[in-house]
């Protein structure tokens, strides 16, 4: 058994910066590294891809970026965990086993597919079956937006990313896998834990919920004393150090930027937390008021002390329903008078829409550089300030009616108050809205299955 085994973080979210997963491989020792690409809607964007071509479904992504470092994985035995394959996991692990095969890697490389987390096409079967999900906020049932889902995915644990890995796979994809499963998983196969351990199963989430937001908890969007968090441009992202007592550091390569302190890691436990006391996961519920810090050297926190309880008998599922349609337009208004220029424009484009006899569920007027961010909390505008960005949202049922919004923008230039000094973007655009429907589904619903292949 390995003393120490080190996660590195590599990708918060889908877009997260491109180099980070390359400097986490190539700039110091890391034993696994992770990639967190999923967000609710996330799900939904890639069904409606899938749903135009077979292939896809997947984070493409992940695809450019193997294809920078699996010779660097290979060479240095670094495992890859993943949740890239979104709604196609075979898809993804099939792409992914052509890279490999172009790269000359074959016999190199066992891919793990975990698959069983997308539950779209047996929502009907359930409910005929007589088992009801309902909104775990509201207590709508599924029902009531049922013709409008677009995908449902629960949010499966480490359970499958430990049998892959005990089944030699050297890079796991899978669907909806929780971030912080990313992390436990493989600190659940090297150390040999099992899942009735509840004090280690909270260690490996918690430390999984600590890098899973990549930079955030080395010093990125970090609020204590940022102004001298050094060379955020080159910010290291962060790695968990773990031992097989459940105890780990939080630490960093040498020589990146950014800064793992106290206060940066404190700043991500804070991230999403609701009762501190019941951080509720597929594997464990966490206690997050257990949890002890302390400083272990530049770049490095021990965190500690660490307490959990029994899993539920419920796995989380993350439903996306299309509920309407949006768009955004922006004008920008300069001194002298700005705010009540931006004010003017704003009564008179409302006043336009009235008379058009559109209908939308809502019209939102937002005030950029005045109040957009703090509201009444921002005092009184003072007439001196020099330009204000005028935004306003719509969204309705009607996307014929939110397109006309779309055209009423551009002539407030010549017919609305003076000085407008840009226009963002041309046109707005239409955008269909995703809504988010969290629902619990007993575990003995859910089959999750795991394939290892062979490149």
């Amino acid at each position: 058994m390995k003393q120490t085994v080190r996660v590195a973080g590599g990708q918060g979210f889908w877009g997260d910066l491109l180099t980070a997963p390359v400097d986490q491989v190539r700039h110091g020792p890391i034993d696994y590294l992770m990639l967190d690409y999923l967000a609710e809607v996330t799900m939904s964007i890639l069904q409606k891809q899938r749903a135009r071509d077979a292939s896809a479904g997947y984070a493409r992504d992940f695809i450019s970026l193997m294809k920078e470092i699996l010779p660097d994985c290979v060479g240095k035995n670094i495992k890859v965990m993943s949740n890239a394959g979104g709604v196609n996991v075979r898809g993804c692990a099939e792409a992914l086993r052509q890279v490999a095969e172009e790269m000359d890697l074959a016999g190199k490389v066992k891919i793990g597919l975990i698959t069983g987390d997308d539950i779209l096409d047996q929502l009907d079967l359930f409910a005929a079956d007589g088992h009801q999900i309902t909104n775990m906020e509201t207590g709508e049932p599924l029902s009531s937006i049922r013709d409008k889902v677009q995908s449902a995915n629960v949010y499966l644990g480490a359970e499958g990313i430990v049998e892959a890995l005990g089944r030699g796979a050297q890079i796991v994809i899978g669907g909806r896998l929780t971030d912080t499963g990313l992390t436990l998983g493989p600190l659940m196969h090297e150390f040999g834990w099992n899942f009735e351990q509840w004090d280690l199963v909270s260690a490996g989430t918690i430390a999984g919920h600590i890098i899973e937001c990549g930079a955030q908890s080395s010093g990125g969007n970090c609020q204590y004393e940022w102004q001298s968090i050094p060379d955020l441009a080159g910010v290291g992202f962060p790695i968990v150090e773990a031992s097989p007592n459940g105890e780990f550091v939080v630490t960093k390569h040498a020589g990146t930027g950014g800064r793992v302190s106290v206060q940066s890691v404190t700043e991500q436990l804070l991230y999403e937390m609701g009762d501190p006391k019941s951080y509720i996961t597929p594997d464990v519920v966490a206690d997050f008021s257990s949890i002890q810090l302390a400083g272990d050297g530049t770049d490095r926190v021990k965190v500690f002390g660490i307490k959990g309880s029994p899993a539920t008998e419920f796995y989380k599922v993350s439903i996306a329903y299309s509920a309407g349609w949006k768009s955004v337009g922006t004008l920008v208004y300069s001194w002298p008078d700005a705010f009540e220029k931006a004010k003017a424009a704003g009564r008179i484009l409302r006043e336009r829409l009235d008379r058009l006899g559109l209908k939308f569920d809502l019209v939102l007027t937002e005030f950029v550089g005045v109040n957009a961010t703090h509201g009444h909390l921002a005092g009184e505008p003072s007439r001196d300030i020099p330009e204000v960005q005028l935004r306003v949202g719509v969204r309705g049922q009607s996307r014929s009616d939110v397109e006309r919004f779309t055209k009423e923008i551009a002539p407030l230039i010549l017919t609305g108050p003076p000085a407008v000094t840009g226009f963002a973007g041309g046109r707005p655009k239409v955008k269909e809205i995703m809504a988010y429907f969290p629902a619990l589904i007993p575990k003995s619903l859910i089959e999750t299955k795991v394939d290892v292949i062979e490149v």
